[in-house]
């Protein structure tokens, strides 16, 4: 299936490594021209490097990174055509544990990083009649996770909340703004040294190998998720065929989320 992405142009940020890198290669072997940013210059710059994209080292989280991004990606490239918010954080803390410095850092992360990143790129789109949102939050923003702290599973649930806002302001413009909603995947986040499994199994008393397995065995599938599986419905979103969506927040967990809706 042609996706129509050949020759589009835009941004994927937190994109050096898991579902933001996977999500990166993805549009780049449709055709597309990837700005990928990212905070660490040297992954990201080898990362880049590999599928031909370009690269923006920067804190998506200051205040003048979307003007900046959008900028950056519309002089190098044009557009943008798409904008995948993926940059994020997962800190296992108890509810109690949290300062307001945590809450702060996931809301500016997951929620103004994105609201400043599409208010620069979806104006752009609109004028060019055609345009691509996808916002990477995540099951737990559906529903809140006992296994992540909690200023992230609200700022994934207000990040859901935006992503409509946009969704609606701009759908009759020709710009589709979708979020994806993905479950445990088998990313950095999850099996890096100090990652989710290693942090639970801290709390279990044993290995981030076994948390990766039990966890697995837990979703209806019977497996955790490979990032590329992740990927694969952004892009879709991302594409000329998602002309119809608008404003949905497709679950990519594996059957976790219980609802029909």
């Amino acid at each position: 299936m042609d996706l129509g992405l050949s020759g589009r142009a835009g941004i994927v940020t937190g994109a050096s490594r898991g579902i933001g890198l996977a999500i990166a290669r993805g549009l780049a072997a449709e055709g597309a021209r990837v700005l990928m940013v990212s905070r660490g210059e040297r992954e990201l710059a080898a990362r880049a490097a590999e599928i031909d994209a370009e690269w923006l080292a920067l804190d998506v989280s200051e205040p003048d990174a979307g003007d900046r991004i959008v900028a950056c990606c519309a002089e190098q490239m044009s557009g943008p055509d798409f904008l995948v918010n993926n940059a994020g954080i997962a800190e296992m803390k108890a509810l109690e544990e949290l300062t307001d410095a945590d809450w702060q850092r996931d809301w500016d992360l997951h929620v103004m990083a994105s609201m400043r990143l599409m208010r620069a790129a979806c104006p752009r789109m609109a004028g060019a009649g055609w345009g691509r949102v996808v916002n990477v939050s995540s099951s737990s923003g559906k529903r809140p996770s006992g296994t992540l702290a909690m200023s992230y599973s609200v700022t994934k649930a207000a990040q859901l909340a935006l992503s409509r806002a946009f969704a609606d302001r701009y759908a009759a413009d020709g710009v589709r703004v979708n979020a994806i909603a993905p479950g445990m995947a088998l990313s950095e986040g999850w099996t890096g040294a100090g990652g989710l499994a290693e942090q639970l199994g801290r709390t279990r008393g044993t290995s981030a190998a076994e948390v990766l397995r039990a966890q697995g065995e837990r979703l209806p599938i019977g497996r955790a998720l490979e990032v590329d599986e992740v990927a694969q419905i952004a892009v879709i979103l991302c594409s000329e065929v998602a002309s119809g969506v608008a404003g949905a927040a497709w679950s990519v967990d594996g059957g976790v989320w219980a609802s029909i809706v």
